[in-house]
């Protein structure tokens, strides 16, 4: 049996990127054991993105360890994939951590910490988010983390706070995930939604037992965005609302093309929304947002009613259910 809980990292910038170093040398620092199955280049933006049929190399890392000064007796073990952020977890969960470190299970996945912000419909685009989700699809508890700004300048306020998320939720997790793989698939869990039959309003103790066991099972994920300008304090947040402007930029071609395009946006539009995650990182708060993560209508999805107690929070600002 393992004495310890380990921490598997992943992120989209690839496994040399400065925040993915400076998370891994933070939670070096506090004593975290980590297994880091990182891309190997910058793969930013390709959502849940997967290599089918494609062999994918894995190189050790460790190099990174006298590199970054990180201190081995802690537990640190870097390697980096020729594939997604996505293809780093079904690699490492899937059995390729079993076979390059037979024994270690992790007990969480962290996924960044993501260089530029994750909010609104990031969730559909963000590689960092993905990899997270995947995470969860094979029933692990696992958080994406990102930095607000495309600028490394303040890149440690980012980087903190992620970790204190990091440090409470290994709190409330046993050092074996229960659901590692989905050895038992229970679509009749108490914490799933019983769709399409209506959702049964819940106490809020129950709610926040049910949350807590939806995260511990993977069925729950959670998403943190820190600003540059962090007041040190944190929100519990939903997904807010924005839109990319002219997005696309018309390039010159050279006559051999119909046309030239480049997706970019030039400006952000934001709505307020009650609670919303990027109204809470304009105000100078670390957002923390619980985010489902099976579709609508899967029987592992969870409903409304449920995840509207997730927008409950302590006076910390972290959600009321992560208290355990």
């Amino acid at each position: 049996m393992m004495s310890k809980k380990w921490v598997l990292l992943t992120n989209d910038d690839g496994i040399e990127a400065p925040g993915f170093e400076m998370l891994v040398k933070s939670l070096n620092k506090r004593g975290i054991a980590i297994i880091a199955f990182a891309p190997s280049t910058n793969k930013s933006a390709c959502s849940m993105q997967i290599n089918l049929g494609k062999p994918m190399d894995l190189h050790n890392r460790d190099d990174l360890i006298a590199n970054w000064n990180l201190d081995s007796s802690v537990g640190c073990h870097l390697f980096s994939l020729d594939g997604t952020p996505c293809d780093t977890m079904i690699v490492a969960l899937d059995g390729g951590l079993e076979r390059v470190l037979p024994g270690i299970v992790p007990s969480l996945v962290v996924s960044g910490v993501n260089l530029g912000p994750n909010l609104s419909q990031d969730s559909y685009h963000s590689g960092t988010m993905g990899a997270a989700r995947e995470a969860g699809l094979y029933g692990m508890p696992a958080i994406a983390c990102s930095f607000t700004s495309f600028e490394l300048e303040g890149m440690e306020r980012g980087i903190e706070g992620s970790v204190q998320l990091v440090e409470r939720a290994l709190d409330l997790l046993p050092i074996i995930p229960q659901s590692l793989c989905r050895p038992h698939i229970d679509a009749d869990a108490f914490h799933v939604s019983k769709w399409p039959m209506a959702a049964s309003t819940r106490n809020n103790k129950d709610a926040m037992e049910m949350l807590l066991h939806a995260f511990q099972h993977g069925e729950l994920m959670l998403n943190i965005n820190v600003p540059p300008t962090w007041n040190g304090e944190f929100q519990t947040t939903r997904l807010g609302m924005r839109w990319y402007r002219d997005a696309v930029q018309f390039g010159d071609d050279d006559g051999t093309v119909e046309a030239r395009f480049t997706i970019g946006a030039a400006y952000i539009d934001t709505e307020p929304v009650h609670k919303g995650d990027c109204d809470s990182v304009a105000k100078d708060f670390a957002s923390i947002s619980s985010l489902a993560n099976w579709p609508q209508t899967h029987p592992l999805a969870l409903d409304d009613e449920l995840l509207s107690h997730a927008l409950e929070q302590g006076t910390d600002g972290f959600p009321l259910w992560l208290r355990g």
